[in-house]
């Protein structure tokens, strides 16, 4: 045993028990003690370490103190030490840490053991903190030492402390390349120990791993890949793995499944249209460089393409070495069988994505691909000139007559067990319940599918789909339905008519078809062949048609046929030739390049349709902020009408108060002074003033009752039907702004109705006013105090019994009565009976607003409106101004994946566009 390691053992002593290993050290060295005490300079300060170790492990620990106390040798830290032990079983662990800590030796064994001794102290005293940094020292002190590794590991996973966890891991794993501790590290990541860890931190860890063992540097690359998907540092991991791969060379000694399959997945994950081109452009280069470097077999082509697409996309922007091995191996691959579900897979993400834009591309555009995925049955296009025979064509194959001539909309035929039929548009689908509501829909639009699913025998024994389209009129080739479908049809066959057959114009028509589908083989069929006097002559018709046809179309086939022919005969003969259409076609592949023609023309419809939106949003701008110029205008000329119907229904109406107020302060006097005739000599003097009054009070009242009510009443009803006149003109003419404003919305956008309610409102209070009985109070026209009335009340009382007296006041009263000035009793009785004409006139201003309040609260909702509009679209613009790549990006990275799409069906060939 080495010195060092009976120290750390407190062994010493042993070296002083050779020959004694029978007797008790302690009296071993006490007799050696006494005998060094002897010498003439003893020196016992080994004696005395050694004594302590026997009483430490005797666990009398102050005796053993107080021998390792003053030892100056070389032994001296060693006491220390142990005197830090001792105090640390008495249980005084400041005092042991103290003495701990004074320790100063150059021995990393001793260094390591105080180390050691200071954790398990601190985590007794539960100082964590200080036992992480004491094991972690003694980790970079002396990473070898016994356990101290596996202590550290032990105590760091004991209390979720991963961040040094990880650290011990990833560098004992690169200081001993043991497998063992990427075993750990590789158990931290699956845990999701490591995923908040910046990436380049296990960069040397896994360059270490890849030198010593390839699979299990994948395996621990794949779990980290793993770890950071769904994480801010994804990118950040993409980054730097691609960049350590560049630099490491992976060869292909080592079959990369793992890895090979998280590059492709990650691939098609980056370029799914939700990342702009921006935060990819500095990852996919590197990515698609290592991805073909270690694509296991399954995924060569996969990745050789990628490659392909992008630098076709994104030239110089991927390393030359990598695009011409993915050449090579695109050139010396399989076609990929699976273009076609994954390609529809690709076309389904463009629709969705244009839905959540806004962008439709309408049901039938989408129906048609969808049918694309049927290959149980060959599509034929059947086309031709109006009147050539098609119609007749198609019912013979139906066996019944279902087609006209007047059809506009195309008509898919497929056989089926029961009866279904659909009418598709841009728009919707919609069910066909019976045949008259079928030839209704088909002859409608030239933008509806008639989708017809019916039992046919002919369709089920030759696997076939019929498309019939309108008869070419020389409409234009984007709407005609034979243009719309060419690209749905596996072959054509053009009907001609035996009297003159491939007219100049029929050509034309074919030409431009070729052009549409270069790829879709055209046939020819030619019909009223009955016509045709003799066999002889039929021909020879045939052969001189088949000639012209051959000119322009080398491969096309020519059919004779006639509705007169013999029917069974005739349709087996066709079904032959349709056969020999069919002979040597790879329908999966040539359906395939279709699925991808229509992801292309939804491409480029939806780049388009970017410019369109923006242009739209401008024009709408445009147009909203016109509109709201019209429509203030428009406020400003109901406030007008508003203002002109007040001044001048109230002015109507002031005209007529006035004259009544007028004729009452004219006739109230006279009625008063009329009353004179009720004055005799023979009247009772005393009294004749009270009965005067009475009797002028009810004069008046009765007039008021009699002429003036029923007058106003006749004026006022005049009043009300005038005014009627003033309100239907001005809802004559707000129902013609209504009209304009609506014309120019084009929808019912707004209603600008008055509430002629009002009128209702005003016959009622003019009832009120002048019918019944008048609440007038009595006034008090001769028992007012003025000088005149109190002599004549005072003289009638006075003189009215005598006889002689009463001619001279009767006299008097007629005098008085006859020539007393009215007018303040004319003015007050009329102030009293036109207060609720005044109170009716000074509502008259607030009634004819409300009869144009609705008209104001509806023009002025749509300014409101139409503000709110032009901002939103203000901002809509100029959001799509200030991010085109948010529209733009998700485009070119779904283009990417079609190039990519068309390398890999196109394998071992060179690639050819299907347009």
């Amino acid at each position: 045993m080495t010195l060092e390691k009976q120290l750390i053992n407190k062994s010493y002593y042993q070296t002083f028990m050779e020959g004694n290993e029978n007797v008790h050290p302690i009296r071993v060295l006490g007799e050696m003690y006494v005998a060094e005490q002897q010498n003439e300079v003893p020196d016992l300060t080994y004696i005395r370490f050694a004594q302590g170790e026997v009483y430490f492990l005797n666990k009398d620990y102050e005796a053993a103190i107080f021998k390792w106390e003053n030892i100056p040798n070389e032994l001296g830290p060693w006491a220390q030490k142990n005197m830090a032990d001792a105090y640390f079983e008495l249980d005084l662990l400041s005092t042991a840490e103290d003495f701990y800590k004074a320790i100063e030796t150059d021995s990393d064994v001793l260094k390591t053991e105080v180390l050691l001794q200071l954790f398990t102290l601190y985590i007794q005293r539960g100082k964590l903190e200080m036992a992480v940094d004491s094991i972690k020292n003694a980790v970079h002190l002396n990473p070898d030492y016994p356990d101290v590794t596996d202590m550290a590991r032990g105590f760091f996973e004991e209390h979720s402390d991963w961040g040094n966890a990880v650290e011990l891991a990833v560098n004992e794993a690169i200081r001993t390349e043991s497998l063992s501790w990427f075993g750990v590290l590789h158990s931290y990541v699956e845990q999701g120990r490591t995923a908040k860890i910046e990436p380049n931190y296990f960069s040397e860890a896994l360059v270490t791993l890849f030198k010593a063992d390839e699979a299990r540097f994948e395996s621990l690359s794949a779990a980290l890949w793993n770890s950071y998907k769904q994480n801010d540092l994804y990118f950040s991991w993409l980054k730097e793995f691609n960049h350590l791969l560049l630099n490491i060379e992976p060869g292909r000694s080592h079959t990369w499944q793992q890895l090979s399959e998280l590059y492709k997945d990650t691939y098609f994950e980056l370029i799914n249209g939700k990342h702009l081109i921006r935060d990819l452009s500095h990852l996919i280069p590197n990515h698609l460089s290592n991805w073909i470097k270690i694509a296991a077999p399954s995924h060569t082509l996969v990745s050789a393409a990628a490659v392909l697409a992008w630098s076709e996309i994104f030239p110089s922007n991927i390393d030359a070495s990598a695009v011409s091995e993915a050449e090579s191996l695109v050139s010396k691959s399989v076609r990929y069988q699976d273009g076609m579900e994954e390609g529809f897979k690709l076309f389904e993400t463009v629709m969705k994505w244009a839905k959540e834009k806004g962008v439709l591309m309408g049901e039938r555009f989408e129906w048609m691909v969808r049918e694309l995925l049927d290959l149980d049955s060959n599509h034929l296009l059947i086309a031709g000139s109006a009147s050539n025979g098609k119609s007749s064509f198609v019912n013979t194959l139906l066996g019944e007559e279902l087609m006209g001539d007047a059809t506009s909309a195309s008509v898919l035929f497929k056989d089926a067990d029961e009866a279904e039929i659909h009418a598709i548009t841009d728009e919707d689908v919609r069910s066909i319940s019976d045949l008259e509501d079928f030839r209704q829909s088909a002859e409608k639009s030239q933008h509806t599918l008639i989708r017809c699913k019916m039992p046919v025998s002919f369709l089920q024994e030759n696997r076939l789909a019929l498309i019939d389209t309108p008869g070419l009129a020389g409409q234009s080739k984007f709407r005609n339905g034979a243009f719309q479908y060419l690209h749905l049809a596996d072959s054509m066959l053009f009907v001609l008519n035996a009297d003159s057959p491939l007219t100049d114009k029929e050509l034309d028509m074919v030409v431009r078809m070729r052009e549409q589908a270069p790829e879709l083989p055209i046939h020819f069929l030619l019909s009223k062949m009955d016509r045709v006097p003799n066999s002889q002559d039929a021909m020879e018709l045939v052969e001189e048609t088949a000639s012209r046809i051959n000119t322009y179309f080398p491969n096309a086939k020519v059919f004779a046929f006639s509705t007169h022919y013999e029917s069974e005969s005739q349709l087996k003969e066709l079904s032959a030739f349709i056969r020999s259409m069919m002979d040597g076609r790879k329908l999966k592949e040539e359906r395939t390049a279709k699925v991808l023609y229509y992801i292309k023309k939804s491409i480029k419809f939806l780049l388009e349709k970017r410019v369109e939106m923006e242009n739209s949003l401008i024009d709408t701008i445009k147009w909203n902020e016109e509109m709201v110029t019209k429509l203030t205008g428009a406020i400003n000329q109901l406030s007008d009408m508003e203002e002109e119907k007040v001044r001048t229904i109230k002015k109507s109406y002031s005209k007529i108060k006035d004259e009544m107020r007028q004729d009452l302060k004219k006739k109230i006097p006279e009625l008063l002074r009329n009353s004179s005739e009720l004055v005799t000599e023979d009247s009772d003097f005393g009294k004749i003033h009270n009965e005067l009054n009475d009797e002028m009070n009810k004069r008046i009242h009765e007039y008021i009752e009699e002429t003036v009510l029923p007058d106003f009443h006749v004026s006022i009803q005049d009043w009300i039907a005038e005014s009627e006149g003033e309100f239907k003109d001005s809802q004559a003419y707000l129902n013609e702004m209504s009209e304009s404003f609506n014309e120019l919305y084009g929808e019912e956008k707004m209603a600008l109705d008055c509430d002629f309610k009002v009128l209702d409102d005003w016959r009622r209070d003019a009832d009120r006013m002048t019918r019944g009985s008048v609440q007038l109070e009595k006034v008090n026209i001769l028992n007012r105090f003025s000088p005149s009335q109190f002599l004549l009340k005072s003289a009638g009382k006075l003189f009215g019994a005598i006889p002689q007296n009463k001619g001279m006041l009767y006299s008097k009263y007629r005098q008085y009565i006859e020539n007393e000035d009215y007018s303040e009793i004319a003015e007050l009785i009329t102030d009293k009976f036109m207060q609720q004409f005044e109170l009716f006139e000074k509502s008259l201003e607030r009634d004819i607003k409300m009869f144009f309040r609705n008209p104001f609260d509806v023009l002025n909702k749509t300014v409101e409106e139409t503000h709110e509009e032009i901002e939103e679209n203000k901002q809509s613009l100029s959001d799509m101004r200030k991010n085109p790549e948010i529209y733009r990006d998700p485009l070119t990275l779904f283009e990417l994946k079609l190039r990519q799409f068309e390398w890999m069906t196109t394998a071992g060939e060179r690639v050819k566009e299907y347009r």
